[in-house]
């Protein structure tokens, strides 16, 4: 019987499909697999090629399999689904994978190792976080405005409605509804310490990484979106220019071209969701400390503003620091202002 050289695999919590070919593209294998069974079967397998869609376990499962000295690459899983055929199932699906793992023009994901998924587990907690932060503010402004007491926006005006929960003389509030809301107010206090204290430890593995610290020199990048960006892109080479990372993020327009004619549309907004938000925000503050000094250093961006929203020009921004940040993180250099020239 030939050797297995290409194995498809579909991941899953418990149960993985096996699909492997010959030199020749015959099926050799095609099986089910438990997941105790996992490393046994391929410990018996000649190191060979392997194809997993990238998702929320590949990357460990790529790592097992590379110290078994397998040659394992990972693939978006929008760039596999063309290659099912028919019907969708486990079976369909790891055919798909290693028909699709072995094409040329196939775009691959560089497996994370541990120390960059945590980074980035601290980032989502972080996130999850701040959304129960605001989760729980709205709920004291709703329920206290069914009281017909409310306050501005910002921190001063929660701060006030916050005096008056504490405050057991405001008849205002009853005595079951001030318990609830003095529930609320713990939690908020617990959520905003666990922020700080994520904040923290992000700041400190930003603190240690040299590429993390050369890549907080560019305007609009801070430790969070430095450690973010250092976290996510393991391998800057597999994206062949700055354009690609920003395409990969998802701050490139949308295409609908054919005939010599370009149609661009709005951005994509395909990729890595939270990189995007974390940009934008950055090229925000860039654009709103532009507007306060009346003064940048891109008359690219003064023009853009004069014709264009403030929205769309920090998309603009956000574009260009991710297409900066590809290039020090890919040439192992540093940050220079842009040169004004008088005109």
């Amino acid at each position: 019987m030939n050797d297995v050289i290409t194995i498809g695999v579909d991941l899953a919590k418990n149960v993985f499909q096996i699909h492997g070919v010959d030199a020749e593209g015959a099926v050799i294998v095609r099986r089910q697999l438990r997941r105790r069974q996992m490393l046994p079967f391929f410990k018996k397998q000649p190191s060979c090629l392997v194809g997993i869609e990238a998702c929320a376990t590949s990357h460990h499962w790529a790592r097992q399999l590379v110290e078994l000295g397998h040659q394992v690459k990972l693939m978006p899983p929008r760039y596999v689904k063309p290659y099912v055929k028919r019907n969708k199932n486990d079976m369909a699906d790891a055919e798909a994978i290693c028909e699709a793992v072995t094409r040329p023009t196939m775009r691959f994901v560089a497996i994370k190792t541990e120390e960059q998924q945590s980074v980035l587990m601290l980032h989502r907690t972080r996130q999850l976080f701040v959304r129960q932060r605001t989760t729980i503010i709205n709920a004291l402004r709703a329920h206290l405005a069914e009281l017909g007491i409310i306050a501005g926006i910002g921190r001063n005006g929660l701060e006030r409605l916050l005096d008056v929960i504490a405050d057991d003389e405001d008849e205002r509030v009853p005595p079951t509804a001030r318990d609830c809301l003095l529930a609320l107010r713990v939690q908020l206090e617990l959520v905003k310490q666990q922020i700080l204290e994520a904040d923290r430890r992000v700041l400190a593995w930003h603190r240690a990484s040299e590429a993390s610290l050369r890549l907080d020199d560019i305007p609009g990048v801070g430790p969070l979106i430095a450690s973010a960006l250092v976290a996510s892109v393991p391998d800057p080479h597999a994206f062949k220019s700055g354009r690609d990372l920003s395409a990969w993020i998802g701050l490139v327009p949308k295409q609908n071209s054919t005939g010599g004619k370009e149609r661009l549309g709005h951005i994509s907004k395909a990729g890595n969701r939270y990189l995007r938000m974390l940009l934008v925000v950055g090229a925000l503050s860039v654009i709103r400390r532009a507007k306060q000094v009346g003064y940048t250093r891109r008359p690219w961006l003064t023009k853009l503003l004069e014709r264009r929203s403030t929205k769309v020009a920090a998309i603009a921004l956000a574009n260009k620091i991710a297409r900066t940040a590809w290039a020090m993180m890919a040439h192992g250099t540093y940050y220079k202002e842009p040169v004004v020239r008088a005109i």
